[in-house]
C-alpha cells in the first residue's frame, strides 16, 4: 500500500483524474451492457450456464446468430418415418427449403456437430425421457431422426402410446421416450370433471423414476382457454377453482415439480434438464414484421440478430424463479431467444394437421407454434448433445 501511495503522490493530479475518469466510464459501459441484457431477457442466471472454452475465453452457447450453411440439414424428412404429420413440412407441400440450411453460431465459439454414433455409444444402456407438451414431442422426434441418420441399419423398436411413447435403439440398449404431461402436474377425473391438481404430481412422476436423463418443459397450455384448455377446474390448497391467474397457477405447478425433483432425484444417477419456453410467431411486431405480415406464413428467413428485440416471456420468468430456489441443479436449455429469431421455421399451413380450407386462407389459423422437422429442434438437440458430453 505504501508503494502505491508513493507512486500516486508522485503522479500529476491531472493524470490521476484522467485515469479515474477512464475507469468510471469503463464501469458505466459495462453496467449499461449488463442492464441492457437483463432488460431484454429479464431472467436469472441460476445454476451454471452452459459454456464452452474457446481461445481462452468463455462462450455462452445461447447468444449468437444464425448462419446459412449448405451442409444442412443433417437428415431428410423422407428418411425418418417417426416424424408426425404436424411437423413434416416438406411432405405437406412447403415450397421453400432455405429454412433447412441455417446453423446456430454462438458468439465466441463453435457448436460441436451432432454425432449420432458417439451419442449412442456414450448413452449405451441408458434412457432419455422428454416430459411435457408437444414441443417436447417435437424435440423427441428430432433426436430420434438425428441419431437414426448416423446408424440407419441398426435394429430399432417404436411404441406409440398415451401418455408414454418410446423409441429404442436395440443394438445399443438406448431408449428415447416422450411422456405427455403438458402441465407437468396430474389431471384427475372427479365426478366427470377434469381436475388439474396444481399440488399433486405423484401419478405422472411414477413414469419418471429411474430414468437417466430427464428433459422437462411446460408453458403453452397455461394460456389455453375454453375447449382447448385441457381441464375443467383447478385444485389448489384443498379448494377447487373455475379459473385463476394463469401465471400463478403455472408457478404453483412448477413449484410442485421442483419439490418432487429435490425430494426424489439422485444426481449421481439422473441428470435433469428444463427446456425453456418455445416462442410463437403470431404477432409480427415482435420481430419487426412489415405492415402486410399477419403471422409466420410466408416467412423464409430468420430475424437478424442485429435487429432482434424479442421480449422474454412471463412463462420463463416463472421457471427462472423456481429453478433459482431449487436445491437440485437443473440445466436450463435456454432455447427461447435463438428460437424467437426463427420466424421462418414453423409449419405454418404446411402440416398434415391443416385442412384444405385452412390452406386456402393462410392468414387464418397457421401453425406458428410448432417447428418443422428437419428444422429448429435439431439445433435444440445439438445444444442438448453439447450439454451432455462437452
Amino acid at each position: 500500500m505504501a508503494a502505491i501511495l508513493s507512486i500516486k503522490s508522485a503522479a500529476p493530479i491531472s493524470c490521476w483524474i484522467s485515469i479515474l475518469l477512464f475507469f468510471n466510464l469503463t464501469l458505466l459501459s459495462i453496467s449499461y451492457l449488463l442492464v441492457h441484457h437483463l432488460n431484454n431477457n429479464d431472467h436469472n442466471y441460476h445454476h451454471s450456464r452452459p459454456t464452452l472454452h474457446s481461445n481462452n475465453s468463455r462462450c455462452s452457447l445461447f447468444m449468437g446468430t444464425w448462419v446459412h450453411d449448405d451442409s444442412y440439414p443433417v437428415y431428410q424428412s423422407s428418411a425418418c418415418p417417426v416424424i408426425d404429420p404436424d411437423f413434416n413440412c416438406q411432405m405437406y407441400g412447403r415450397p421453400d427449403s432455405d429454412y433447412l440450411k441455417y446453423r446456430w453460431q454462438p458468439a465466441n465459439c463453435d457448436l460441436p456437430r451432432f454425432n449420432g454414433l458417439e451419442f449412442l455409444e456414450k448413452m449405451k444402456g441408458k434412457t432419455i425421457m422428454f416430459v411435457g407438451d408437444s414441443l417436447g414431442r417435437n424435440q423427441w422426434e428430432s433426436l430420434i431422426c438425428l441419431t437414426w441418420s448416423s446408424v440407419p441399419r441398426v435394429a430399432t423398436q417404436v411404441m406409440r402410446g398415451y401418455p408414454l411413447s418410446t423409441f429404442k435403439f436395440l443394438d445399443y440398449d438406448v431408449t428415447l421416450s416422450y411422456y405427455k404431461a403438458q402441465y407437468l402436474v396430474d389431471i384427475d377425473s372427479v365426478g366427470g370433471r377434469r381436475v388439474l391438481k396444481l399440488e399433486d404430481i405423484s401419478e405422472n412422476a411414477r413414469a419418471w423414476t429411474g430414468v437417466d436423463v430427464l428433459m422437462f418443459n411446460t408453458g403453452h397450455w397455461w394460456s389455453h382457454t375454453g375447449a382447448t384448455q385441457g381441464w375443467d377446474v383447478m385444485e389448489s390448497g384443498g379448494s377447487l377453482y373455475q379459473d385463476m391467474d394463469r401465471m400463478v397457477a403455472m408457478e404453483t405447478a412448477v413449484r410442485t415439480w421442483g419439490r418432487w425433483v429435490d425430494s426424489n432425484i439422485d444426481t449421481s444417477k439422473t441428470r435433469v434438464f428444463f427446456q425453456s419456453f418455445s416462442p410463437t410467431h403470431y404477432i409480427p411486431s415482435e420481430w419487426s414484421g412489415s405492415a402486410n405480415t399477419k403471422n409466420c406464413y410466408g416467412e423464409t428467413a430468420p430475424v437478424s440478430a442485429s435487429v432482434f428485440s424479442g421480449v422474454y416471456p412471463n412463462e420463463m420468468k416463472v421457471v427462472d424463479a423456481v429453478l433459482k430456489e431449487m436445491q437440485t441443479p437443473v440445466y436450463l436449455l435456454d432455447i427461447t431467444t435463438l428460437s424467437a429469431m426463427r420466424k421462418d421455421a414453423h409449419p405454418s399451413i404446411y402440416s398434415g394437421d391443416t385442412s384444405t380450407g385452412q390452406k386456402s386462407n393462410p392468414n387464418g389459423t397457421p401453425d406458428c407454434t410448432h417447428w418443422c422437422l428437419p428444422g429448429l429442434p435439431d439445433t435444440w438437440n445439438q445444444l442438448f448433445y453439447t450439454a451432455l458430453f462437452f
